[in-house]
């Protein structure tokens, strides 16, 4: 992860079972955004781009 990316929010959510829920909000500056794609590639987890969502506009924007 590059230094300047900037992890806003952070949940981690235990579901009683062997896996969890984690929410994580990271700011990338525009220009970086193939890199921040890449990055997430590598990861290997499941993830979700919520930037359009109507809930994140309406209460994290």
């Amino acid at each position: 992860m590059a230094p300047n990316w900037n992890i806003s929010l952070f949940h981690y959510r235990n579901q009683g079972a062997d896996y969890s829920s984690i929410l994580v909000g990271i700011q990338v500056p525009a220009s970086e955004d193939a890199e921040f794609r890449r990055f997430l590639a590598t990861l290997g987890y499941p993830h979700w781009e919520e930037t359009q969502n109507p809930a994140y506009r309406l209460f994290l924007q």
